[in-house]
């Protein structure tokens, strides 16, 4: 039995049934916790039911016998006090509203999250969108790191880091998670994991644009190298601390995300380098690319902070300004030449 079940709850409640909310459903319900599945979709829901598999988003994964799928956010929460949220950036706020007037709600909720992005609008990191729905004293915490959402699902070596500054609640939900083959990690820098798990997917889109012009492993590295020097840059002016980023939400996350197909963000530079549309790009990945409306909402807070990103500026021209990709690298080779570290 995996340590995860010691002092387990009663119940956890997971919002979000795409394919990474249905993994982290399924690794716990597989730890021996009882989990409440809810998603706003009622037809998807009816077929998660009647699969015991999400057939849509992870294919061939059955559920065990521990997930429960919910049909009404009020059922989910019913005698629950901590709640995992996976749904996309843009819809954190309305789901935490619709969490703070369920009348089943715990008062002593806590939130983990394990979205990755910032708010629209405001482009305020998640956990303070938490904070600012729910209360500044509700316990929140952040689930980042290299993680593909099918080899979670199969079961196979996978290492996160778990942010918060309540360590005591970052360490129950790490040893939820845990079993013999998924190791996490906790982490006080809810800042820097938040900043490194959002920022990493517009370079992954970059990362994708530049294999999809052909560029070789030397452009690769090159790229992953100065991602993280500008993932680190905004980390550090937001607050986060340096050694996050060479962690498993900073620099982990980045190589992840870089250098596979299963990333999703990866895959719209490689569709962009191709010339293909966005509209097109979207309608082949079937799920949200939360890089892409991340690029706009960092590229205004470097402005803002007044911090240089150029290969933010770059995917931002691509993505907004119709840059061609190929005049994207040309404009970033095209720098001033300076010191590495300055």
């Amino acid at each position: 039995m995996p340590n995860s079940v010691i002092n387990a709850p009663t119940k956890i409640a997971v919002i979000g049934t795409g394919s990474w909310g249905t993994a982290l459903a399924v690794l716990l319900a597989k730890n021996g916790l009882h989990v409440n599945f809810w998603g706003r979709n009622q037809s998807h829901l009816q077929e998660l039911q009647n699969d015991r598999c999400n057939n849509k988003y992870l294919p061939g994964i059955a559920f065990p016998d521990k997930l429960h799928i919910q049909y009404q956010l009020s059922s989910c929460l019913q005698d629950v006090e901590t709640i995992l949220l996976v749904v996309p950036s843009s819809g954190v706020r309305h789901t935490l509203e619709q969490i703070l007037t369920c009348p089943t709600t715990n008062h002593e909720i806590r939130i983990a999250i394990a979205s990755k992005g910032f708010e629209d609008n405001t482009l305020c990191l998640l956990h303070d969108v938490v904070n600012d729905v729910l209360g500044k004293n509700t316990d929140v915490c952040i689930v980042s790191g290299p993680t593909f959402a099918m080899e979670v699902a199969k079961g196979l070596p996978t290492a996160i880091t778990v942010a918060s500054k309540n360590q005591t609640f970052a360490s129950q939900i790490a040893n939820y998670l845990s079993n013999d083959h998924f190791r996490a990690y906790t982490n006080d820098d809810i800042i820097g994991v938040e900043v490194g798990g959002a920022v990493k997917n517009i370079m992954a889109i970059a990362a994708g644009i530049a294999d999809g012009l052909g560029f070789g492993a030397n452009t690769r590295a090159a790229l992953i190298t100065r991602a993280l020097v500008e993932i680190s840059r905004l980390g550090q002016k937001l607050g986060g601390k340096p050694e996050t980023f060479m962690g498993m939400a900073g620099l982990g996350d980045l190589i992840l995300t870089c250098t596979d197909n299963q990333s999703r963000n990866r895959r719209v530079g490689l569709g962009l380098a191709k010339n293909k549309s966005l509209v097109d790009i979207k309608n082949d990945l079937g799920q949200v690319a939360e890089g892409i409306s991340t690029t706009k909402k960092v590229y205004l807070l470097s402005k803002k902070l007044n911090i240089e990103m150029p290969i933010v500026e770059q995917v931002y021209n691509v993505l907004y300004e119709n840059e061609a990709p190929i005049e994207a690298v040309k404009q970033l080779l095209a720098r001033d030449t300076g010191s590495e570290f300055s």
